[in-house]
């Protein structure tokens, strides 16, 4: 696991903003502290003066270089002044660090959001729902531990250390010398338990995927279960999956308590064995009194930050995890073909315009679907003509809707070649509604609403009773199964009109409608072929197959399709 990984600079631009405002916070912090040390240690040096002066041979080994007593109380107010700008300093990294971990978030789960909305509504690999919900959600609210506990430390280690260092090898070189060979067995002892560390996080990790699995299963089935009797096995997996999350969480609690006592202990022992060279030489006479503390003083927080650093890693690993997941959602959308679907004989949809002007009409050819190395679907031939309703009839699993979604560019590969018009029109199995008013769920994606387009929309289905400022619960509730998928096929009319699509594709649009409000339906998708549009219906209801211009077949044993012509 990287301490710090580059994609989050890519995918969540504010996390440069708390990087540049950071380092810059960081240097002031480091300044801060070179000028605290130096003062206090004048300050010591000037009021031990007085103190020493009796002691024969005692006062020209501690007052070389020296401030007099006059200037004692300038280096207090010194000293004061550079610890106000170090906790103000520190403040500050805090503040932009914490601000910074709310908008990283909120960018993160907006690309991974897009990235999702991307991919094809049939996809069938990646992760599942309670792992996306899981990632998403405490996934990546844990990276609040890392950006306000970790990043200042990381900030500070890579800023302060390097200049804390120079400064003690410029006073003293032979500390300076002892530290910088003593100082690189901090990392090193850091890398080693952070590869303890990552293996327990990712089995921790893991486990709280299964337990949000199970859960997920167990609510979903709720009452299946409870029909059946069997909720009582489940309440036991539960608490088994959850015994062992409590474990694995403990495992990585006591790995991180026990990584930081190892580097506290070795930072502890690097400043004792600097100090006991420095003291030696100041009982001898050796060194100034006033250049020793300096460097005593400077010491410790030369070492903090890494010591720290190395602390607060271990409890913003959970915020790692989840944010490379995050990643790997972002780049599996980034990997994608541009385009619907990749194709062996041309682009999959060829969307262009005829030689007068026209908007084609939909053609497929020889098109055919593999999944996992087999062929599921085609070769299909058949065309829908601008002007002309066609219905596609067949068993289930034939590969109907198959179609449509390679038509959509939901599914792939496919070997063939289709040709569409550059905007179409579309309504799937599932009304697809959303909590909001029925004008918004109408009108969905369009930026300016257009009520009057909507109202003819909804009264083209027979709908005209219903209010446009009625507002559906979640997943549509409010409003009746046919009702729902009449307003799924307004939807559809409305963005064929707004756009003046040349295509209007439909699956299934009356399979939940009784035959009354099946006639409107019909009649509708009659009034757009005859407007010019072409029309393609998936349907199994004999109504559908009346109202169109012919019937195209597909058989799962004979993917072929049959065309028969039926009276309008």
């Amino acid at each position: 696991m990287k301490p710090f990984d580059p994609r989050l600079l890519r995918y969540a631009r504010a996390a440069r903003g708390v990087l540049i405002i950071g380092a810059g916070l960081g240097l002031l912090r480091t300044c801060a502290v070179l000028a605290w040390a130096w003062c206090l240690a004048q300050a010591v040096t000037a009021a031990a003066l007085p103190v020493m002066d009796g002691i024969p041979g005692v006062r020209g080994r501690i007052d070389e270089g020296a401030f007099d007593t006059d200037q004692l109380p300038w280096l207090m107010l010194g000293a004061l002044v550079a610890v106000c700008a170090r906790s103000i300093a520190g403040w500050g990294m805090d503040a932009v660090a914490a601000r910074g971990a709310v908008r990283v978030k909120a960018q993160l789960r907006a690309a991974a959001l897009d990235a999702l909305d991307a991919r094809s509504p049939q996809r069938d690999d990646g992760p599942g729902d309670a792992e996306l919900a899981t990632s998403l959600g405490r996934g990546l609210d844990a990276l609040d531990g890392y950006f306000s506990g970790y990043i200042p430390q990381l900030l500070l280690t890579g800023v302060a250390t390097p200049i804390l260092i120079l400064a003690v090898l410029l006073a003293d070189p032979l500390s300076g010398l002892i530290v910088v060979v003593v100082f690189p067995i901090i990392p090193v002892f850091m890398i080693l338990i952070g590869l303890a560390t990552q293996a327990v996080q990712d089995r921790q990790w893991e486990q709280l995927q299964r337990l949000s699995s199970s859960f997920l299963d167990v609510v979903a089935g709720l009452a299946t279960l409870r029909i059946f009797g069997r909720q009582g096995r489940q309440v036991a997996r539960i608490t088994r999956e959850t015994d062992e999350y409590r474990s694995r969480t403990m495992s990585v609690l006591r790995v991180t308590f026990l990584s930081g006592f190892v580097l506290d202990l070795a930072g502890t022992f690097s400043i004792a064995l600097v100090a006991v060279t420095v003291g030696t030489r100041l009982v001898s006479g050796e060194f100034p009194l006033g250049l020793g503390l300096f460097v005593l003083l400077l010491l410790p927080e030369t070492f903090v930050p890494i010591r720290q650093v190395g602390a607060a890693f271990h409890a913003s690993t959970e915020g790692l995890a989840a944010a490379s997941r995050v990643f790997a959602i972002i780049e599996a959308a980034d990997s994608r073909p541009n385009g619907a679907a990749s194709s062996e004989c041309g682009d999959a949809r060829d969307a262009r315009r005829s030689a007068d002007g026209r908007q084609p009409g939909l053609s497929f050819d020889a098109v055919s679907v593999a999944r996992g190395g087999r062929r599921v679907v085609g070769p299909v031939s058949f065309d829908v003509a601008p002007g002309e309703m066609v219905a596609m009839s067949g068993p289930s699993g034939a590969g109907k809707s198959t179609l449509v979604a390679v038509l959509l560019g939901f599914v792939e590969p496919i070997r063939g070649r289709i040709v569409a018009p550059g905007a179409l029109a579309w309504s799937g199995q599932r009304p697809g509604l959303l909590h909001g008013s029925i004008a918004e769920n109408v009108a969905l994606g369009s930026d300016e609403p257009d009520r009057a387009l909507a109202r003819r929309a909804l009264d083209a289905v027979g709908l005209e009773h219903l209010d446009l400022g009625l507002e559906l619960g979640v997943a549509g509730a409010g409003v009746s199964g046919g009702q729902a998928q009449r307003i799924a096929v307004a939807r559809a009319l409305y963005r064929a009109w707004r756009l003046d699509c040349g295509a209007l594709v439909l699956d299934e649009p009356s399979s939940a409608l009784d035959s009354s409000s099946e006639a409107l339906v019909c009649a509708a998708l009659r009034a757009e072929a005859d407007a010019g549009r072409a029309v393609l219906v998936v349907s199994h209801r004999e109504a559908v197959h009346r109202a169109a211009d012919r019937v195209v077949r597909i058989d799962a044993s004979h993917p072929e399709p049959s065309i028969a012509g039926v009276d309008a």
